[in-house]
């Protein structure tokens, strides 16, 4: 389906040092310099697969959605989608995808969202049948009845995303680029795209690839996942394998009579001790939680006990740190 062969992309930036001086001087001569936002990266994507791309800012993510895209030409390497090159014939090759761009719009600012849809519909030539299926279903699913004859420019960024969203689905895309879909979603709309995704890929066959930095939503909708940094892919393979890698700690409470103080076993930190309240850290690697458990209940009167894995952003943070990006 996406096949990213030792794509590399440089940029050309102008480079001017500050003061009306050197503003000047540019004028003249200017300097620049290159930045590689991709180096030699390779990678595929299966038919009906949902995967997740994920870096910090910089990384190159948005570069490669823009190649796939057929926006941007590679400045080495080849890249196929439906086994041809992007940018050949990008006319054909947008009729099959869906891209949205939770940092760029595809509506038109000043004019109701329903004129967008049907100039979208125009554009992609979709028949009206299928144009009318597809719009009834996501104005139900994302609740856009109230949005979609309001002007662009007086939606919220949240119920702006959502329409976004809507209108990249429009022609019913094979192929969907999602970069950065829940940015100023709330909780509801959230789950909500979340859930389509699921329900397009699985029903539809749409394949799917998702850059954020919202790890809720990897965690929700990929079983594998591509980490770039650097312009460099660093990791690439099972998300549940990375969290295994990186969650070996779990965090325990425990309530429980505060008359007797809290007997630890090896691997087991306490991390705070406070009115028949103690929180450990458990080292899931060399003992079990069940281990610990039933270690506590046998020197103490235990109340309650709640478990807790480690949140998921640490577990990128650690992760960006051991590759140092």
């Amino acid at each position: 389906m996406i096949s990213f062969q030792e794509i590399s992309m440089t940029y050309k930036v102008a480079k001017r040092k500050q003061g009306l001086t050197a503003a000047m001087k540019s004028l003249v001569k200017r300097d620049f310099a290159y930045v590689e936002a991709l180096k030699n990266v390779s990678f595929s994507v299966n038919d009906s697969e949902i995967i997740g791309y994920i870096g910090p800012n910089g990384a190159g993510k948005s570069t490669t959605i823009k190649i796939l895209s057929g926006i941007l030409v590679p400045t080495s390497g080849n890249c196929s989608v439906f086994g041809k090159r992007p940018w050949d014939n990008r006319i054909e090759h947008v009729r099959r995808i869906g891209v949205v761009f939770g940092q760029r719009s595809q509506l038109m600012w000043d004019i109701p969202v329903i004129d967008s849809f049907e100039l979208l519909r125009d554009i992609y030539k979709v028949a009206k049948t299928t144009y009318k299926k597809n719009l009834d279903e996501l104005v139900e699913i994302f609740n856009l009845t109230q949005l979609i004859n309001t002007p662009v420019r007086q939606l919220s960024l949240g119920q702006r995303m959502r329409c976004e969203i809507a209108a990249s689905l429009l022609h019913s895309p094979k192929i969907l680029f999602l970069d950065e879909p829940t940015i100023g979603l709330d909780a509801v709309s959230k789950v909500a795209v979340r859930n389509f995704i699921k329900r397009i890929n699985k029903e539809n066959g749409v394949t799917v690839m998702l850059t954020t930095h919202d790890m809720g939503d990897i965690d929700a909708l990929t079983d594998r996942v591509m980490l770039i940094g650097k312009g460099q892919i660093l990791y690439n393979g099972s998300f549940a394998l990375m969290k295994s890698k990186y969650s070996a700690a779990s965090i325990m409470t425990v309530d429980y009579d505060a008359s007797k103080e809290i007997p630890l076993l090896e691997h087991v930190t306490l991390l705070s001790c406070e009115n028949g309240r103690g929180i450990l850290s458990i080292d899931t690697t060399k003992t079990s939680v069940s281990q610990v458990i039933s270690h506590l209940s046998q020197h103490l009167t235990v109340h309650n006990i709640g478990i807790e894995s480690r949140p998921i952003e640490e577990i990128i943070a650690e992760v960006y740190e051991e590759f140092a990006i």
